[in-house]
């Protein structure tokens, strides 16, 4: 980016977190081996990047040292393993792989409300009747993906709290996922 050490400090106190010019330039140089994780995270907001980008500099460092003591790996393998891209047997992978797919299902539905959507209009504009039926054939094939992402989504979502997680946020348009709060009753209270 062209900036100072000084530059780098400055825009990591804007942050919040202060990192001295002389740490940076002691992390630059390599006089400094250790950086906590609050740093990296910091100084990957002020550099506009991935934190995981500052640990595993993909397409500028050809190999990297994963693990310490451990030889040399490709630093792009080094880079999908700590992402959890690459599975690595034996490893626990958490709930990541329940996010992701929550992800891809939110992605499903609003692609397909937004299609949906469009097909409305277009079943509006149509000129004919032929036009018009194959765009309420397309809205009702939507409309059904939409309805069966979200049904999905609405189970995974249960599940994932079922295992003592929290769901990531949904969009507005998704506001109809999960079931309405409802009042305890009476036998609940209890």
């Amino acid at each position: 980016m062209g900036w100072s050490a000084q530059d780098l400090a400055d825009r990591c106190e804007e942050l919040g977190h202060p990192i001295p010019r002389n740490v940076i330039a002691n992390m630059e140089s390599g006089r400094r081996a250790v950086l906590p994780l609050v740093d990296v995270i910091v100084l990957a907001a002020a550099l506009e990047t991935y934190p995981a980008h500052l640990i595993f500099p993909v397409g500028y460092v050809e190999e990297t040292q994963e693990l310490p003591f451990q030889p040399l790996v490709p630093t792009w393998d080094a880079l999908r393993r700590f992402t959890g891209e690459e599975e690595v047997i034996d490893n626990d992978a958490g709930l990541v792989p329940s996010f992701e797919y929550h992800a891809s299902l939110v992605r499903t539905a609003l692609a397909a409300l937004e299609e949906e959507e469009h097909a409305r209009f277009a079943a509006k504009q149509a000129t004919s009747r032929a036009q018009r039926e194959e765009a309420e054939r397309k809205r009702t094939t939507y409309a059904d993906q939409a309805i069966s992402a979200k049904y999905t989504l609405r189970h995974l979502r249960r599940e994932l709290r079922e295992d003592g997680a929290v769901p990531p946020d949904l969009p507005p348009a998704l506001g109809d996922v999960d079931p309405p709060e409802t009042d305890p009753t009476p036998e609940e209270r209890l």
